[in-house]
């Protein structure tokens, strides 16, 4: 959506990935003991339902398999949204870069943030922000080959 006067709304140059790490974090702050539970384990590991397939086995869906397939969801439409402007751009690199950052404090000192489901959701985050900075590298040198 671009504004009559041609600015980009802020809303669009926020990361999408910020969504998953969100719901991570408020999952964790409503465990007992907060942002430093280590809870949040056995509930990723937790079948939510369990899916019966045509070969007979039963494949049991976790609380981490739906926040993992959300996450990478949310990744595809990060990638593929196009940007409408060079500062919505910019501006989304630099709030991606940010949320990488948070995440890996996050990882790093917080008992509850130390699990596959939370790295695997930060290593998409850090995913973005490398595409984010290699599209725009070469989109700009496309441009700068095409005005040279």
């Amino acid at each position: 959506m671009v504004r009559p006067s041609g600015e980009t709304p802020v809303f669009v140059a926020i990361p999408l990935l910020v969504l998953p790490v969100l719901l991570y974090n408020l999952d964790l702050l409503l465990q007992p003991g907060g942002m430093r539970a280590a809870g949040l384990v056995a509930q990723l590991a937790g079948p939510v339902v369990t899916i019966p397939m045509a070969s007979g086995a039963a494949w049991p869906v976790t609380v981490g398999d739906l926040y993992m397939a959300a996450a990478l969801i949310v990744l595809f439409i990060e990638l593929v949204k196009s940007r409408p402007s060079r500062k919505a751009a910019i501006v989304n690199h630099a709030l991606s870069l940010v949320l990488f950052v948070a995440c890996l404090v996050e990882f790093l000192l917080l008992k509850g943030f130390a699990t596959s489901v939370f790295f695997l959701i930060a290593l998409m985050v850090l995913l973005d922000v490398l595409a984010g900075f290699i599209v725009t590298i070469a989109s700009s040198r496309r441009d700068a080959d095409l005005h040279g």
